[in-house]
C-alpha cells in the first residue's frame, strides 16, 4: 500500500515572488489535506541536512544556498498514494519541461529557481516530515 503523506515545501523564489497563496489553493483544489504547515527560514546547517542525500553532487552547494536565501513555506500533505499525487500535481523539475497546470511550470523560473520541493518516495516522505514537525505539531 502507497503512503498518505509527503513533504513540500514552497521555495524561496516562489514565497518571494507572491506565490504561496495560490499553490496553497492549487493544493487544496487537488484534494490534499494539509496536515502540518509552518513558515520558516532554514539555516545553511538545517539546509545541509536536508539535503545531504545529494551531498558530494555538482549542485549541492547551488541548492544549498538557493533554499536559505529567504523564507519557505513547508507542508506535510495526506492524500491516498500521497507522493505519486503530488509529484504529478508538481511536474518536472524543469519549469521549461513540465506539463501545463503542473505547479513548476505555473510558477518556476528555471531548474535553479524552481517554485516547490517534494518527496520522492515514501521513505524520503517519512524522513522528511520527522525531518520538519514533531508528532505532537501533526494536525
Amino acid at each position: 500500500m502507497k503512503g498518505r503523506i509527503t513533504l513540500s515545501l514552497i521555495k524561496p523564489y516562489a514565497v518571494k515572488n507572491g506565490y504561496a497563496g495560490q499553490i496553497l489553493a492549487i493544493i487544496n483544489e487537488a484534494g490534499f489535506r494539509i496536515s502540518a504547515m509552518k513558515y520558516i527560514q532554514l539555516s545553511t546547517n538545517q539546509a545541509k541536512k536536508f539535503y545531504a542525500i545529494h551531498n558530494g553532487q555538482n549542485y549541492f552547494d547551488k541548492l544549498v544556498n538557493f533554499i536559505t536565501e529567504g523564507p519557505v513555506v513547508v507542508l506535510l500533505l495526506e492524500k491516498e498514494d500521497a507522493v505519486a499525487s503530488y509529484r504529478k500535481l508538481i511536474g518536472a523539475t524543469d519549469p521549461h519541461k513540465a506539463e501545463d497546470g503542473t505547479l513548476r511550470k505555473l510558477f518556476g523560473a528555471s531548474i535553479e529557481l524552481n517554485a516547490v520541493h517534494g518527496s520522492d518516495s515514501d521513505e524520503n516522505a517519512i524522513r522528511e516530515s520527522n525531518f520538519f514537525f514533531s508528532e505532537t505539531e501533526r494536525f
